[in-house]
């Protein structure tokens, strides 16, 4: 796999969640570097950073997955363990700052946009009425 080839910003899943978004009414700022991790999206008069993660890259079901890795143990192990770190860690200073954090991972915003859509809904609700989901 040419890493090069690799996109870190506007790829096919964070495209599609934006339209939606955009369209239900949302406005918002992509890749914002003034918070930890550059959310992909951010509802900043919501406080709310969404991150659209690739199933691959960042673990999902990683403890299933890694065993259908074939090659290249050694690269890949500890750079997928690392990604999962760093997105939990980035979570957390989030937090730490009074934000809320939504992760979609690639597959559900393919297959289930509608319900991404309805999370950041609910999630903008309860930021309105100052209550913790």
């Amino acid at each position: 796999m040419n890493m090069s080839l690799i996109k870190s910003k506007d790829t096919s899943i964070e495209i599609i969640l934006r339209k939606a978004l955009w369209k239900a009414g949302f406005r918002y700022r992509k890749n914002y570097k003034k918070l930890p991790g550059k959310p992909d999206i951010a509802l900043t008069k919501h406080k709310i950073a969404i991150f659209c993660d690739g199933d691959f890259w960042h673990g999902k079901n990683w403890e299933e997955d890694r065993g259908r890795i074939k090659s290249n143990h050694s690269y890949w192990f500890p750079k997928i363990d690392r990604n999962i770190k760093r997105d939990f860690e980035t979570d957390r200073d989030l937090k730490l700052i009074g934000w809320e954090v939504l992760r979609f991972w690639g597959t559900d915003i393919e297959k289930n946009l509608q319900s991404c859509i309805e999370q950041v809904k609910e999630a903008v609700f309860y930021r309105e009425i100052g209550v913790e989901p």
